[in-house]
């Protein structure tokens, strides 16, 4: 469970600086309904920035903001794209919700907010003296960077040497400190390692996402209510919710499979990872070029007793996939060729590389179950195509000037052929041997215990549960924050 015991002296002085900077924090309550954010917020959101620096854009750490880059306020229905059968080549209804509308283009800021609220609201991170250490894959040490900003906090990015520019080149201007480790994405060891060379300085605060419950916390109720909405919003008559996808990263998005799964009982949750990297399907290891989905290891906040199917995605295919959706030629062939609307063909950018790795894994789940078109599968888009332009440059330069031949051929082989391979139906026995993973990365390395391992399996009313609850006393504690700081009266 979440610590929420008090450092009085490190909340006295949050609430000065917060005081200091107009910072009001939203709660958890108003990022599921932001129709409950008042009225002055609304007021300045209407003329701020979606990636402003600016403390008022933590109230846009929500699924429902308006598709604005300056402005926008907030729908009521969260912003999603439903894929058509002429695309995927399955009958079942698959939907995306978008991360691109989120502040720094990724829901990852979402995540990196349950971690460090929790830790503010109570003094435990004291502002006036810590750094927060945001060790990541790529889009986490974004959000947490940025949360930090807003929050008046000092921040130190981790993440590895290999992924996009563009990563590298906004935190330039955002963190105060970038630490890139060897590697590319699943070489998470290595950020690891540099977070025990960071815990000798006495002013850093370790920020986890692999381990810190305040991720799942966000995502079963924040994520997993936002994709209750959508499908409520757009069901037909007969149609059930009968899968929600995921691909594994920290496994906090996993957690709003947990929500769906308590809501719509029927529903099947898959994790999906690189084939290149079958840490999961086949405790494999490897490089891959899926960013941001990280690998090698089990996280700890992964509830792998409520996942029911294992589904690995060649980094190929995501890779040709992403030209496909962001060159011309690809755009004239979806439309031309396929018949897709020209609207519909340019919102196919708000598919970073992990968000079209996620639709895969929803493909591959509707060909395994044979599911119909009365049967919705779930799942979201992380970020968009705006933080990879650099690698579709990489991959005209390695197969050259794109073209709608290319196109047909990218999407026969690469979306419309996939086939049910590379993917595994948990049985008992199954989720318990990827479980049990975690004791090598965890116990062994990162200093946790056996009978903390156990309980994650064991005992789920007093971790997960206990977990998925503590939100009701986050924001108890956010609203007393606020009241001390005053800014709203």
């Amino acid at each position: 469970m979440i610590d929420f015991s008090i450092n009085k002296e490190g909340l006295r002085h949050n609430i000065e600086k917060a005081r200091e900077n107009n910072i009001v924090i939203p709660t958890i309550k108003q990022m599921q309904h932001p129709e409950l954010i008042p009225e002055s917020i609304r007021e300045k959101l209407s003329v701020t920035g979606l990636w402003d620096v600016d403390p008022v854009n933590l109230f846009r750490i929500t699924w429902k903001n308006e598709p604005k880059e300056s402005g926008g306020l907030f729908r009521e229905v969260p912003n999603c794209i439903e894929l058509p059968s002429a695309l995927t080549g399955v009958r079942a209804r698959i939907f995306a919700m978008v991360g691109k509308w989120f502040p720094t283009g990724c829901h990852k800021v979402g995540a990196s907010f349950g971690c460090l609220a929790p830790r503010l609201v109570t003094g435990q991170f004291d502002a006036t003296y810590h750094k927060a250490v945001w060790p990541s894959t790529g889009n986490y040490c974004r959000g947490g960077a940025f949360n930090s900003k807003l929050l008046s906090c000092d921040s130190i990015a981790i993440l590895p040497a290999e992924m996009s520019r563009e990563r590298f080149e906004w935190l330039s201007k955002i963190a105060g400190e970038v630490i890139a480790t060897p590697g590319c994405e699943s070489n998470v060891k290595e950020i690891f390692d540099k977070t025990w060379e960071l815990r000798e300085r006495p002013e850093v605060m370790i920020f986890n996402q692999f381990e810190e419950m305040g991720n799942p916390l966000w995502h079963y109720n924040v994520t997993g209510y936002a994709m209750a909405d959508v499908f409520e919003a757009i069901k037909g008559e007969g149609d059930r919710f009968a899968g929600a996808c995921f691909t594994s990263g920290s496994a906090g998005t996993m957690s709003a499979g947990d929500y769906l799964k308590e809501q719509y009982p029927h529903l099947k949750l898959g994790v999906g990872e690189a084939l290149q990297c079958p840490t999961i399907l086949d405790n494999g290891f490897g490089g891959h070029r899926i960013e941001g989905i990280g690998d090698k290891h089990i996280p700890w906040i992964h509830n792998v007793k409520n996942t029911d199917m294992a589904i690995a995605i060649d980094d190929e295919d995501s890779q040709r996939l992403l030209r496909l959706f962001n060159t011309e030629a690809g755009k004239t062939y979806l439309v031309d060729t396929l018949g897709l609307d020209r609207d519909f063909a340019e919102t196919l950018s708000y598919l970073g590389i992990s968000g079209i790795a996620n639709i895969l894994c929803c493909i591959k789940m509707a060909k395994y179950y044979e599911l119909t078109e009365h049967d919705v599968v779930g799942t979201v888009l992380t970020d968009s195509a705006v933080m990879y332009q650099s690698r579709i440059d990489e991959l005209n330069e390695m197969y050259g000037s794109y073209t709608v031949q290319a196109a047909e051929l990218d999407h026969h082989l690469h979306m419309l052929g996939l086939k049910t391979d590379n993917l595994m139906e948990l049985r008992y026995t199954d989720r318990k041997r990827i479980h049990n993973l975690k004791y090598y990365t965890w116990v062994e390395q990162q200093g946790r215990n056996v009978d903390e391992l156990n309980a994650l399996w064991y005992d789920t009313e007093n971790t997960w549960d206990a977990v998925h609850r503590e939100a009701a006393q986050l924001d108890e504690l956010i609203e007393a924050f606020n009241a001390e700081v005053g800014i709203l009266k």
